[in-house]
C-alpha cells in the first residue's frame, strides 16, 4: 500500500484558506494527482486542506472523506522563555536540543511543559486513529510494524498539515515526532510517499521513498513558497522571522 501525505497550499489563516499563490499551487499539485490511481482520499476539516483537496477532487470528480483527527495537531504549550501558550511543536533550538528524552520516542512526552496537558490523549487519539484507518485498508498495528492481513497495493491520500504530517510519520516510522517538527520541511502542497515493504510474508513496514517532494511546482517552472521556513539568516529581514 502506498500512502501519500500532503500539506495544504499556502495558506491564508486569516480567513482559514489559501492565499493566491496557494490556489496556484493547488492548481499544479491536481495536475500531478491527476494521473493516479487513487483509492481513497482523506481530508483536514480546516479549510486550508480542504481547499487544497477541492482543486483535485474537483478534477477527478471524487469525494474525500473528512476525518477530525487530521486537524493540524492543536496542543499547545506554555514553552521555557514564554507566557503565554503556543503550538506545541515549534520551539527555538536552544530550548529542545539540550533535553535528552525529546531524542526517543517512548520518552519525548516527558519535558515538564507538558505535563497536566492533554498531550499523550491527543498524540493516543491522532495515532489510534490512524491505525483504525489502516485496519480498514488492510494493515494492522502490531508492536512497532503492521500485519499485513489483507495486503493490496491501494494509494490512499490524506491532506492535511505539517504538524499533523509530522506526527503520523513519527508513529510510522517510529521515532521521535521533535526530530520532524524541527529537522524537516514539508513545503506547501509538498507530496510524503510512504509505500509498505513485506519482506516477510505478512509482515510489513512502512518505509518513507520521499519526503516534503515538489516536483510538480518545479515541473511548471515554480518554486515552492517559502512559508514553511524561517529565515537561512537573521539578517535577511526579507524572509520570515518569529
Amino acid at each position: 500500500m502506498k500512502l501519500l501525505i500532503i500539506r495544504h497550499g499556502d495558506p491564508d489563516y486569516s480567513i482559514d484558506s489559501l492565499t493566491p499563490t496557494g490556489w496556484h499551487e493547488a492548481e499544479l499539485l491536481s495536475r500531478r494527482m491527476e494521473h493516479l490511481n487513487v483509492k481513497a482520499f482523506y481530508v483536514s476539516p480546516l479549510g486550508r486542506a480542504r481547499d487544497t483537496a477541492k482543486v483535485t477532487l474537483d478534477k477527478l470528480g471524487r469525494e474525500a472523506q473528512v476525518l477530525p483527527w487530521l486537524q493540524e495537531f492543536p496542543v499547545k504549550v506554555v514553552k521555557p522563555g514564554e507566557d503565554q501558550p503556543n503550538i506545541c511543536w515549534d520551539w527555538l533550538p536552544q530550548d529542545w536540543v539540550s533535553h535528552a528524552p525529546f531524542y526517543t520516542k517512548d520518552h519525548w512526552m516527558e519535558h515538564p511543559v507538558f505535563a497536566d496537558t492533554d498531550l499523550p490523549e491527543v498524540w493516543k487519539s491522532v495515532t489510534d486513529s490512524l491505525d483504525e484507518l489502516l485496519s480498514k485498508h488492510g494493515y494492522v498495528r502490531k508492536d512497532n510494524y503492521y500485519e499485513a492481513v489483507c495486503p493490496n497495493e491501494d494509494t490512499i491520500v490524506f491532506f492535511c498539515h505539517f504538524g499533523l504530517e509530522c506526527v503520523l510519520l513519527s508513529h510510522l516510522l517510529n521515532v521521535s515526532p521533535m526530530l520532524l517538527w524541527h529537522g524537516t520541511c514539508a513545503a506547501p502542497t509538498s507530496v510524503t510517499t510512504l509505500n509498505t515493504e513485506e519482506r516477510r510474508k505478512g509482515i510489513a513496514y512502512f518505509r518513507m521513498s520521499a519526503f516534503g517532494d515538489t516536483s510538480h511546482l518545479y515541473a511548471a517552472g515554480e518554486g515552492p513558497s517559502f512559508h514553511a521556513r524561517f529565515c537561512e539568516t537573521y539578517e535577511n529581514t526579507e524572509q520570515r522571522h518569529d
